[in-house]
């Protein structure tokens, strides 16, 4: 891991008490995943958002979902922050 990966899931786990050994275990579960599929996707923001211990209102799930299936993500961590905290 380089300085930068290692700098950002010390952010991710500053910021949301996720260990970064469960954050590699989510993205091997979703290499082959189809984010096309609203259910893949839906399933994957509540298993974050568990675990997170950061609740997600319905608009703030759809929103998110959404985004992702139809291939709308911000590009850049700012915006891809300001998209989760609206």
């Amino acid at each position: 891991m380089n300085n930068f990966q290692k700098g950002m899931f010390d952010k991710i786990q500053k910021n949301s008490n996720i260990n970064p050994d469960e954050i590699m275990k989510v993205a091997d579960s979703v290499k082959n995943a189809d984010f096309s599929d609203e259910k893949t996707v839906r399933n994957l923001v509540r298993h974050l958002s568990r675990m997170a211990d950061k609740p997600l209102s319905k608009e703030k799930e759809e929103k998110i979902v959404q985004s992702i299936v139809n291939n709308k993500m911000p590009g850049d961590l700012q915006s891809l922050n300001h998209l989760f905290k609206k």
